[in-house]
């Protein structure tokens, strides 16, 4: 095994080689922002962002949105992926679905691709809408694509990941896992880390599709791998939240819920000696990234199922108290809150200066200066 520390750079190289081709910098064309899922934003906000337009999507939205250049990508529980003008809502097109979309979309080249509860992959037009191309697993997809350069990595009910060529949906390898996988793929280097529900964090050659270690941390895991400095960052539904080193699948640190609660839903983010975690026990925390020792915690009023989004000095998430939470980086104290009136478990996108999420009641905000 010899992949380790190094990956940090050769993460930086795959996160060009997609910047040049498919996005810009301050975009936020995947769940968690990047392929390393570290939930960080390229982009800044202003310290008291205003709403600036509401869209109604008609059905629930947990889906995290997708901001690529003007444009806003993002499914609905009424099955359809929609795209919204960045600027004002608007409504570009609606793409159908076969069942409702809880996956987040991801946006590469000309494409958006997305999976729905049906099983089904689907490559879409980012211009028109109109369906490129299709693939069918064997269960339901709630794991939201990956993108690497010339193909996607996504998820399914039938324990399967799958790497599938992005312009045409070619099958180039399928992993099998134990149970299903929930979580959306991590990519550091030439790794590709998932967290499935039979209780592994397992570590995957992304050429070839091996497995080349795993750690069995258990009993499952629903939340996305956060890269950062060699290790992954997941909570588990046990309420365990860990530190796992991809050179050989060994467990650095874990927490465990005795020490701040509950089961993880949401995942992690990392920047620096910050690790974000959020949990159904009404809590988000910080812990540092080198040893787990806590640093805060922020007591929301009900469970947060909304995954963490670090830009600049705050943090902001959703709950299902109904309120947009910021909270401050360093501190954990509150900076600066939107009340929704229903609960938010889609996480923020935060991209060209806006944070665009949506809620239970098919409202999608979006913020910005």
């Amino acid at each position: 095994m010899r992949h380790g520390w190094w990956m940090l750079p050769a993460w930086a190289a795959l996160a060009g080689s997609l910047s040049a081709g498919a996005h810009g910098a301050g975009d936020w064309p995947c769940f968690r922002g990047n392929p390393a899922g570290t939930g960080v934003a390229a982009s800044p906000l202003p310290a008291k962002p205003r709403l600036l337009w509401t869209y109604e999507a008609g059905s629930a939205v947990k889906s995290t949105a997708a901001i690529v250049g003007d444009t806003v990508y993002v499914g609905t529980m009424g099955k359809a992926l929609v795209a919204l003008r960045l600027s004002d809502g608007k409504l570009r097109w609606r793409f159908a679905t076969n069942h409702r979309v809880s996956s987040s979309p991801a946006v590469m080249g000309g494409l958006v691709y997305v999976g729905d509860e049906g099983g089904t992959i689907y490559a879409v037009d980012r211009a028109t809408g109109r369906l490129r191309w299709k693939y069918g697993t064997g269960g339901e997809v709630i794991s939201s694509p990956t993108p690497v350069p010339g193909a996607i990595l996504v998820g399914s009910y039938d324990n399967y990941l799958y790497k599938l060529e992005a312009s045409t949906g070619r099958k180039l390898w399928s992993f099998g896992s134990d149970a299903q996988v929930h979580c959306s793929p991590c990519v550091a280097g030439g790794l590709v880390v998932i967290a499935g529900c039979d209780g592994q964090v397992r570590v995957i050659d992304l050429a070839t599709g091996r497995q080349r270690a795993a750690a069995s941390v258990g009993p499952n895991f629903s939340a996305t791998p956060a890269y950062g400095a060699g290790c992954v960052f997941v909570g588990g539904l046990g309420g365990e939240f860990l530190s796992v080193r991809l050179s050989d699948g060994k467990v650095i640190w874990k927490v465990l819920a005795t020490a701040n609660g509950g089961a993880a839903y949401a995942s992690a983010a990392v920047q620096g000696d910050a690790v974000v975690f959020a949990s159904r026990n009404h809590t988000v925390f910080r812990l540092d990234r080198a040893t787990g020792r806590n640093v805060w915690v922020f007591k929301g009023k009900e469970q947060v199922e909304s995954s963490p989004v670090i830009v600049g000095d705050r943090v902001f998430f959703g709950c299902d108290d109904g309120s947009l939470y910021a909270v401050g980086l360093a501190t954990g104290r509150e900076v600066w809150r939107f009340l929704a009136g229903a609960a938010i478990s889609a996480s923020p996108a935060v991209g060209q200066g806006r944070l665009v999420i949506g809620a239970a009641d098919g409202a999608v905000y979006c913020f910005g200066p």
